[in-house]
């Protein structure tokens, strides 16, 4: 049976995803079958997996860091967040139920037995699983029907390892602290602790490796410098597109995202962010859309309707007027491309009360809300180059009209997209279009950019990378001595 560690943090952000990428990359470099899980993780950001569902994209990276196919399994339990106060409830994959945040606390203690069902069913094909927490471990006032950090690693009887974050300071009080305020069986699950994000020489942090050693008994598995290609990798957040613009020299295509209040699915972004011609701006809610934008690209969303009058809201619609009439281009994907037709049909009360809602009205289709939501990976034609795309479907509603003739992709025979004023105007459903470094090169060549970038092989060069700085930089063989073979609770167990 397979051995596993639990990586925790210190809060949110502190790189919990990407150290996991780069463990499971390092380890399947030394000869282990290695497979990522997050019992719990709350993202609008998701992948579609070779088993029909969904999961955290940030799980998906893991996967493909462990060179395996993305499952269910891998992250049973994802929160979407529709509003401020609910979350749609993904259960190993598929929707369940929508729920408030304290509906979701109630709900939690029985969403354990999934979560450790996916995870006792990698321990058995799998060496090593690295499991990634959320948040943090000293939030305990959500300790109680915790399945996220230290309510999972009891239930498991799993290792923890703690990280702490240096570059936004105080990570000595962040890791002491911690301990402080978990009470003493939690505390006994931690192992040992790392840094990460340090910038400049890490022995000048030699004594604060021994200060935290001396007030938790723990030992240190390293300080690891700050890795300055992480911005390579897919964004777990959308604000960590922001400033990668920044990145890239010489960059003459500016292409302008407008932030939704519900952002979804914005990996998209990552091919475009990495090119070292073209820029990508996250348009911030009261800022206009940029006059000198070559391209508005409408991303995915979770709530289409609630987003819609937002647009409205920031006066972007009159702003997308506008760069259509000086020319510019505008794309449209999932939820944006739903937004940019005629009207948008929800009488099952699907994202809200049953309602119709005119939209931009910049292609002639229309979109009916229903309640089945499309998963599907798909293999497509871009039917201006003839050349394959690859791609995945996450959403729920059919779109249909005239524009739908103009469909410039086609999956299985049949046209997809739409697109209007001789495809100045376009959308279509494909999240991940634009990995594919011919597709994308010809996309930006037909609107007057230019691609370099070799995306996918880079994306793969990194985390090999990754995973050397992590073998430089941390105690690998010591995390390794410290994982453990699981031990289910029957309590736990179904």
């Amino acid at each position: 049976m397979a051995r596993a560690i639990m990586i925790q943090g210190t809060g949110s952000n502190i790189g919990k995803s990407m150290l996991v990428a780069g463990l499971a990359r390092a380890f399947v470099r030394r000869g282990f079958r290695v497979a990522p899980f997050k019992p719990q993780n709350m993202s609008n950001n998701a992948a579609v997996t070779v088993d029909g569902g969904e999961i955290g994209r940030a799980q998906a990276l893991q996967a493909l860091a462990a060179g395996i196919e993305p499952t269910t399994d891998m992250n049973p339990i994802l929160l979407k967040p529709e509003s401020d106060v609910g979350a749609q409830v993904i259960v190993q994959g598929k929707r369940t139920a929508t729920l408030k945040a304290r509906d979701y606390a109630r709900a939690k203690p029985q969403l354990l037995v999934p979560a450790i069902e996916s995870f006792a069913r990698l321990c058995e094909t799998y060496d090593l699983i690295l499991i990634e927490g959320a948040g943090s471990p000293a939030e305990i006032n959500l300790r109680r029907g915790d399945i996220a950090n230290m309510g999972f690693a009891e239930a498991a009887d799993v290792p923890v390892i703690l990280v702490g974050d240096i570059d936004r300071g105080g990570v000595i009080a962040q890791i002491v602290g911690t301990k402080a305020v978990l009470d003493a069986p939690d505390a006994s699950r931690i192992k040992g602790f790392a840094i990460n994000k340090f910038r400049g020489d890490p022995t000048l942090f030699d004594a604060g490796l021994v200060a935290i050693t001396e007030h938790t008994n723990w030992p240190s598995l390293g300080v690891i410098p700050w890795f300055k290609d992480a911005w390579k990798l897919p964004a777990e957040d959308v604000m960590d597109i922001t400033g990668r613009s920044s990145q890239n020299q010489g960059e003459n295509f500016k292409i302008a995202v407008p932030r939704l209040s519900r952002i979804a699915n914005f990996d998209d972004l990552d091919p475009l962010s990495a090119e070292p011609n073209v820029s990508v701006e996250i348009i911030e809610a009261g800022r206009p859309l940029p006059g000198d934008a070559d391209l508005v690209l409408i991303p995915g969303t979770k709530s289409t309707i609630a987003d819609l009058a937002y647009f409205r809201a920031q006066g972007w619609d009159i702003d997308l007027a506008a760069h259509i009439r000086r020319g510019g281009a505008v794309l449209g994907i999932c939820g944006g491309y739903q937004m940019l037709g005629r009207e948008i049909i929800d009488a099952d009360g699907i994202e809200g009360p049953p309602t119709t809602v005119a939209g931009l009205g910049f292609l002639d289709v229309s979109t009916v809300m229903k309640p089945e939501k499309h998963l599907n990976l798909r293999e497509a034609i871009h039917l201006g180059t003839n050349n394959p795309v690859s791609g995945y479907e996450i959403h729920i509603g059919e779109t249909t009209g005239p524009d739908c003739q103009n469909g410039w992709l086609s999956i299985g025979g049949a046209k997809h997209g739409a697109g209007a004023r001789d495809g100045q105007v376009r959308g279509c459903y494909l999240h991940g279009l634009f990995t594919s470094d011919v597709f994308r090169a010809a996309y930006l060549a037909e609107l007057g950019g230019q691609s370099e970038a070799h995306y996918s092989g880079g994306v793969q060069q990194t985390l090999d990378d990754l995973a050397a700085h992590l073998e430089t930089h941390m105690d690998l063989d010591l995390l390794l001595s410290l994982a453990q073979t699981p031990c289910f609770k029957e309590r736990d167990h179904p």
